[in-house]
């Protein structure tokens, strides 16, 4: 016998946003990570390493002619392996800073427990060497038997050898750009900027930037300007969307998603959703409030219809056009 769900339709405004920081939705030009990397050998190893291949070797003998030995035949060790050295330098990185690293196997290696990374320098996006890196790995769950032993970290085994001098406090304006491009929470940004500060400073370019001036008042106090502005609170819009994963039977909605009258008929649901003008008497579940999504899906899931079903039974919705949501599959 197959389940009869009908579902009362009444609109209602949509419901209050929470405000959100602007810092919380913009970044600021200049004001971002930089990601180094660099090459390098790790010592030390209890037979976990490379062995005899042909890169680890050289770079042995490479580093060897640098200490001023001279080897006359190829070098091959299982306690050495050779390493990819990744970091990311924070904005305004000073000298002597100490950074993070990760090291990476790039050989045979089987692990790199108990290894000592030899100093390696680390190179920004220019060629430029921007730290140096060195000092012992810690791989974490070796005791349970750790699934990625031939990655490991330095905590604070980088430091910074040269500053980014980007004049941050001698800017006459500033670039915001929005972490989720959208012309009505840009033009949000924008209006609430300009009715704090009281005056037309922030100028919006297009969905996703925005323009703002420093006033005269925050000259060489960028710091501050920063400071105040970013702890102003908006409201986002958001892209009516569901989201789903048909490998694992995830779906998830967000914004303002519209149900409208419809019937639709899936193995053994029967699902109607109905105006405010039918009779109560047909109601076999009732929705007193406005029919949005996660209503939909919550009177759904008290029927027990599967992931799988809600993932077919949206998608039919959508292209009937009886929700108004992108779908987009990932």
């Amino acid at each position: 016998m197959k389940k009869l769900l009908l579902l009362l339709l009444t609109i209602s405004p949509l419901l209050y946003a929470k405000a959100i920081r602007i810092k919380d939705l913009v970044t600021i030009k200049g004001v971002r990570e930089n990601p180094l990397i660099g090459y390098g050998l790790v010592i030390g190893l209890n037979g976990t390493g490379d062995g005899g291949t042909e890169v680890t070797s050289q770079s042995l003998i490479k580093m060897f002619k640098t200490l001023g030995l001279n080897p006359q035949k190829e070098v091959a060790s299982s306690n050495v392996a050779s390493v990819i050295v990744t970091a990311k330098l924070p904005p305004f990185a000073r000298i002597g800073q100490k950074i993070d690293v990760t090291v990476s196997s790039i050989g045979d290696a089987s692990s790199l427990a108990g290894g000592t990374l030899l100093v390696t320098p680390l190179k920004g996006g220019d060629g430029k060497i921007y730290s140096i890196a060195n000092g012992p790995l810690s791989i974490g769950g070796l005791q349970k038997g750790s699934k990625f032993a031939t990655t490991g970290r330095i905590p604070g085994g980088g430091i910074v050898e040269r500053d980014l001098d980007l004049k941050f406090t001698e800017k006459n304006a500033l670039r915001l750009a929005l972490k989720d491009p959208d012309f009505t929470t840009i033009a949000r940004i924008a209006k609430t900027i300009n009715q704090e500060l009281g005056g037309k400073y922030a100028l919006p370019k297009d969905s996703g930037t925005i323009d703002l001036i420093v006033p005269e008042f925050y000259k060489r106090k960028i710091v501050d300007l920063i400071a105040i502005v970013e702890n102003f609170r908006v409201i986002p819009d958001q892209i009516a969307r569901i989201i789903i994963n048909e490998r694992t039977g995830t779906l998830v909605a967000g914004g303002e998603i519209a149900v409208k009258q419809v019937a639709l008929s899936h193995g053994d649901i029967v699902l109607k959703v109905e105006g405010e003008d039918q009779e109560k008497e047909l109601w076999v579940h009732e929705v007193k409030k406005s029919t949005t999504i996660s209503e939909l899906i919550n009177a759904l899931n008290t029927i027990g219809t599967t992931p799988e079903d809600l993932i077919s039974i949206f998608q039919a919705l959508k292209k009937n056009g009886a929700i108004t949501a992108d779908i987009e599959l990932i």
